[in-house]
């Protein structure tokens, strides 16, 4: 039986069945010798359908061979009024038979017949009811399709049951592309990297990202991923596939937060990802992080770029260890664990290492907190930059103006401090800035065309480019605006 129906329909009220074959029209009234009621006018019933039988709905013979009934009364033309909608079968003012208790009625009421335990047929005959027999009976088998369908499959299949299941596919392509084309290529080439600190239990360890750079064996990842590990600590990266190999650390850059990873007994085919290029990314671009956020490995999420070149400091701002970058901004959720893992665009090329969060209450950084949707990853470019110079020499070369900057200032841009750190100048002697005119107590306003809001926006800006660059500043003084142009210089090695 199907049940598919169950719970959309109300019961109906019970209807009137039709009358025996061999029952008369009328039951007879006591006193009468005709055996029917006495004269007068008759009940209204139903119009006679034309063609419901072959034939229209002029007087004649009835197929089974009784009578016709007469033109009622009150119609002139012969014809029988209609009656109300809904009003059941009448026949001297009362319905005949009662109906049976107890059984549904389906159809929508106007006199329908009960659909209880089939009686014999009837000889057909000139009903006017036949017709809404008829429809109601189609749509009763209309509405057991599905179920009858179901019944025939059980029927003829060998086990007997009524579950009809669909096929298969026997493959799901993935568009070229898509989201899902472009992770399945990109996954193999992302690990989950391990470090934990030396001095035996209890040390500091951590979980974060990182992806094959070349053939080599070469990782890239966060200097903060491995930073715990560097000193006598253990490093291990595990593929997608679930291979585990040692690794160690062939240089980092604290100030740019990147490290280059060397893994032991490098397996051979190692597909490094493809590189795409930070400068031409625009924003609303399509990205997909990959990475094990909480020590989730192999997650997969997306996003767009929301922004370009925003400043971040991934501390307080204050350290002279802190990180700084002009970062790409995007919403691809990032979590910690994130961190050191690529950032892809649409075509599955890295445009970014994903390295720090925006979290409420918590400043930038790489705490406990969750994804809000402001996740900054280091510009390729730049990040590649960093990772060859590591290659080459294991130590990081930073370009620098040779000034001291106060980096607790925000919003009015970037001023010269008015003494160095540890009693040093604040404009070195003979570096660039101090060839280029500029002053304690100046106020950096720009860099190159970029705007300079405060000392790490400066940095930031300062750490995309190279030393022997040619840069054009922007500085306040005395409340006039001036310009200057300068070569940067370059400093080795992290303090």
């Amino acid at each position: 039986m199907s049940t598919e129906n169950e719970g959309n329909t109300e019961p109906a009220a019970p209807s009137v069945p039709p009358r025996p074959e061999n029952a008369p029209a009328t039951p007879p009234a006591p006193g009468s010798p005709e055996g029917r009621a006495p004269a007068g006018p008759a009940a209204p019933g139903p119009e006679p359908v034309p063609g419901a039988y072959g034939d229209d709905a002029a007087p004649g013979p009835r197929p089974d061979g009784a009578a016709t009934p007469p033109p009622h009364p009150a119609s002139p033309s012969g014809t029988p009024a209609p009656a109300p909608t809904g009003a059941p079968h009448q026949a001297g003012g009362a319905g005949w038979p009662p109906p049976p208790s107890g059984l549904p009625s389906h159809g929508g009421g106007d006199g329908g017949p009960v659909w209880g335990a089939p009686a014999a047929a009837p000889a057909p005959r000139r009903r006017p009811g036949g017709l809404v027999a008829a429809v109601l009976v189609a749509a009763l088998v209309a509405g057991g399709v599905g179920g009858g369908i179901g019944y025939w499959a059980a029927e003829r299949s060998d086990g007997g049951s009524t579950t009809v299941s669909a096929a298969a596919p026997r493959s799901l392509e993935r568009e070229p592309g898509s989201v899902a084309a472009v992770a399945g290529k990109a996954l193999p080439s992302v690990v989950t990297i391990e470090a934990a600190a030396g001095g035996g239990p209890g040390g500091e360890a951590g979980t974060g990202t990182g992806f094959v750079y070349d053939k080599e064996g070469h990782i890239l990842t966060n200097n903060h991923v491995v930073e715990s590990a560097a000193d006598g600590g253990t490093l291990s990266a595990t593929f997608s596939d679930g291979k585990t190999y040692d690794a160690e650390v062939v240089g980092r850059a604290q100030g740019y937060d990147v490290a280059v990873l060397k893994l032991k007994n490098a397996p051979a085919g190692l597909v490094p990802l493809p590189l795409g290029d930070s400068d031409k990314v625009a924003v609303g671009d399509s990205t997909i992080a990959i990475g094990a956020p909480f020590g989730l490995s192999n997650t997969v999420t997306t996003g767009i770029i929301s922004a370009k070149n925003r400043p971040v400091a991934s501390g307080d701002g204050s350290s002279g260890k802190n990180s700084y970058m002009s970062a790409l901004q995007t919403d691809a959720s990032i979590n910690p664990g994130n961190s050191g893992g690529p950032l892809l665009d649409s075509g599955g090329a890295v445009i970014g290492i994903n390295s720090a969060i925006q979290s409420a209450g918590n400043g930038f950084g790489q705490s406990q907190a969750g994804s809000i949707g402001l996740g900054f990853a280091i510009p390729v470019n730049q990040a590649t930059t960093v990772a060859q110079q590591l290659i080459r020499t294991g130590t990081p070369v930073y370009p620098v103006i040779g000034a001291t900057v106060d980096m607790s200032g925000q919003g009015d841009g970037a001023r010269i401090a008015q003494e160095g750190a540890g009693g040093t100048e604040p404009v070195t002697p003979d570096g660039p800035a101090a060839q280029a005119g500029l002053r304690p107590g100046d106020v950096i306003t720009g860099f190159d065309g970029e705007p300079v809001d405060s000392g790490p926006t400066l940095i930031s800006e300062i750490w995309t480019h190279k030393p022997g660059d040619r840069v054009t500043l922007t500085y306040e003084r005395d409340g006039q605006e001036r310009t200057a142009e300068l070569t940067l210089g370059e400093r080795k090695g992290d303090r």
